[in-house]
């Protein structure tokens, strides 16, 4: 049996079965005594409700992996790739053009599995909470827009790599140099660009919190460019704050949703946060990571993107390279999870830093603690997660350890 098809099937189980024991574990760790921080903050019928909402996801997410795991592996057995191979060759004699036609399909038969599931838990599930506001208007122009967008942008650059892979000496160096231009670039115009497209970017209007936000950025020579109110809650009630874009398209964006449920100097200090995570260098960082790992990823790309046994076991002859391109993120996994675990830990890292930074620069480290607490009950988040969940997955510290750390300031 072809050894490329034992190992992707084994990774296949693997990840199943780890995934069924993480999210089983991550169940069982609740508690239904509410944690001393968040007493007061959350009622007994609030904070079962949270702990309702868990177990509902993680039903759902393992029913839904439960379907995946065998329709893919079916997939794979049943000559899928080969079919759709098939359609490919049949659709045109250009290499390229073939490759574009072989990932759109799997792009829209992927659309079509997933949509059932999207549907599921955005109109189910986060509607029973009280978390939904999107429409089925909203919902299919969002796909739809999602599907525009890969055309418009994914394509090119599936197209691009295909070329320099089938024209270029040392294509893997010079693919990563192309796409790392490119990711770039789309940073910097998606502020402007394409997150437009799914939300509205309003500037925060004169006032209270406009000022306070200047007069903390003006104290830390902290330039910037750009505060906004974007429009979260046409879609949902749960509420964010992030940075986007750099250098000029830098942006600031606040849900309507954050602003509308925390006072100023609680917002000041999930700013400041924000802040902290640029003053630290953590967007540079993960900047610099990110092309890192698309330099290592592109390398080993090279060492299997000719090899017939990888094709053979998806049911394809010869070696096309686009179908090599979509079949190396089946071998590439257990990598890109290394990788993602090395993240992880170093994004925690970062939120202790940011929330450190938050704590010294407002002296007002009860605000930030407030904030985080009321953001945890607004998105009934987990209070209590497992370990060994936090550690392969969370890319920030559960909220108690941030508190407990915030708590360390208040005495100093």
């Amino acid at each position: 049996m072809n050894g490329y098809l034992i190992f992707i099937l084994v990774l296949l189980v693997f990840n199943w079965l780890l995934s069924l024991i993480v999210e089983t574990l991550n169940v069982r760790n609740v508690s239904s005594e509410i944690p001393e921080e968040f007493h007061g903050i959350y009622d007994d019928k609030k904070y079962a409700k949270s702990q309702c909402y868990l177990k509902d996801n993680t039903r759902f997410g393992q029913i839904q992996a439960a379907i995946m795991l065998p329709l893919t592996i079916a997939f794979i057995l049943l000559g899928g790739f080969g079919w759709i191979n098939g359609i490919a060759l049949a659709a045109s004699d250009h290499m390229i053009l073939q490759g574009l036609v072989f990932g759109g399909i799997l792009m829209l038969l992927g659309q079509v599995v997933g949509l059932p599931f999207s549907i599921y838990d955005t109109f189910i599930i986060e509607e029973k909470y009280g978390f939904k506001k999107t429409t089925a208007k909203t919902f299919v122009v969002d796909i739809l827009k999602g599907l525009l967008l890969t055309v418009l942008l994914g394509a090119p650059v599936f197209a691009l790599v295909l070329w320099i892979f089938s024209t270029v000496a040392n294509a893997w160096l010079w693919a990563w140099g192309a796409l790392s231009m490119i990711q770039l670039f789309i940073m910097f115009i998606a502020p402007v660009i394409i997150l437009p497209l799914f939300n509205k970017f309003t500037p925060l209007e004169e006032g209270e919190l406009r000022s306070a936000i200047e007069k903390f950025a003006t104290r830390q020579k902290y330039t910037l460019s750009g505060i906004f109110k974007i429009d979260g809650s046409k879609r949902s009630t749960k509420s964010n704050a992030y940075f986007t874009g750099f250098g000029k398209t830098k942006r600031i964006a606040l849900f309507d949703t954050l602003i509308d449920n925390h006072s100023t100097p609680e917002l000041v200090g999930v700013l400041a946060h924000e802040i902290g995570h640029c003053k630290r260098g953590h967007i540079k960082k993960g900047i610099a990571i990110s092309l890192a790992s698309t330099l290592l990823m592109f390398c080993v790309l090279s060492l299997f993107i000719t090899k017939d046994g990888l094709y053979a076991a998806f049911g394809i002859k010869g070696t096309p390279l686009y179908a090599g391109l979509v079949f190396f993120g089946f071998l590439y996994a257990p990598i890109s999870m290394i990788l993602g675990l090395v993240g992880n830990i170093l994004s925690r890292k970062h939120e202790f830093e940011a929330d450190a930074f938050a704590a010294e620069t407002t002296r007002a480290p009860g605000e930030m603690i407030n904030a985080l607490k009321k953001l945890s009950v607004d998105n009934l988040s987990n209070l209590t997660p497992h370990p060994l969940k936090v550690f392969l997955e969370y890319s920030h510290p559960p909220v108690l350890q941030r508190i407990r750390a915030l708590r360390s300031f208040e005495v100093k």
